[in-house]
């Protein structure tokens, strides 16, 4: 083996233990990062299962648990009506949801391939409602709300979230990408624009549309600021809100450990929403984002 044989096995030598060396680091950061991430939830889970006692009792908060108990979880759902709490949000939820897809799929189908007079200016002066602050949006929605007498009523609630600028301008740019002779063949064929809406644009863009309704359901589940202010009706709380409710008059600025058990109820089904459809969110908004 002559010398240049030599030096280029340990410049990969070299190159590889760089690369071990770089991997570890990455993987420490990482690893110390997501335990700074995951230790509230941890926290959380760890105090829902402590009783009112033991949590009481302890000068500084372990981050262990001697004597687990789920005394807490049937105390989120008896003491308090967190039930309720629930089956509003998914009142809520669902039929926000089910309604804005259908207002931002037919107005991305007509940015996209529809041509009528001002197209190009309507959209821009939709895309410029982005650049308004959404205090000056709720402060209008809840006077108009309050005008129309929907104040602790379901569409009330519902009304002000039913579109989306920014889920019309994603789902836009997904139908754009799909070729346009499609589009042309099928007008030759005598196929109406909503067939080919439903057949074609649709089955093709699922993956972002997919996104959108996850997205959209995170958003509803999470929504405090809008319910808080229309509704000061307890039978129309959402949970997020009714978490709000349950520390101001439940068990929750006494008995931590039952509050904490309320809030991993309510944190558990987005949290396994996500993990489940966690690669269709990043596959449908990087489509959503690339064109060509």
């Amino acid at each position: 083996m002559d010398n240049n044989d030599r030096l280029d096995t340990s410049e990969i030598r070299n190159s590889k233990i760089r690369g071990v060396i770089k991997n570890v680091f990455l993987y420490v950061f990482l690893g110390l990062w997501a335990l700074i991430v995951l230790f509230p939830f941890y926290f959380m889970i760890i105090t829902s299962l402590k009783g009112f006692g033991a949590y009481n009792s302890e000068r500084i908060p372990k981050l262990f648990v001697d004597n687990p108990t789920f005394e807490n979880y049937v105390s989120a759902f008896t003491q308090v009506p967190l039930a309720g709490y629930f089956i509003n949000t998914l009142i809520f939820t669902v039929v926000t949801t089910a309604l804005m897809m259908f207002v931002i799929v037919l107005a991305a189908y007509a940015f996209a391939r529809l041509n009528f007079k001002g197209k190009n200016v309507v959209f821009a002066l939709f895309l410029s409602l982005m650049m308004i602050p959404n205090e000056l949006v709720i402060i209008t929605n809840f006077v108009t709300i309050t005008n129309l007498g929907l104040r602790n009523t379901f569409t009330g609630l519902i009304l002000p979230s039913v579109t989306s600028v920014f889920y019309i301008y994603l789902l836009k740019e997904n139908f754009e990408q799909i070729p346009e002779e499609l589009y042309k063949a099928a007008k030759v064929d005598g196929t109406s624009d909503l067939k080919y809406l439903l057949r074609v644009m649709i089955p093709i863009s699922r993956p972002t549309i997919v996104t959108i309704i996850i997205l959209k359901v995170i958003e509803c589940w999470n929504s405090y600021v809008w319910p808080r202010l229309i509704t000061d009706d307890q039978n129309y709380f959402l949970v997020s809100n009714g978490i709000q409710e349950i520390r101001e008059n439940g068990f929750g600025r006494e008995n931590i450990p039952a509050m904490m058990a309320a809030v991993v109820v309510i944190s558990v089904p987005l949290i396994v929403l996500f993990l489940i459809f966690r690669n269709k969110i990043m596959e449908g908004v990087s489509r959503g984002g690339t064109k060509g």
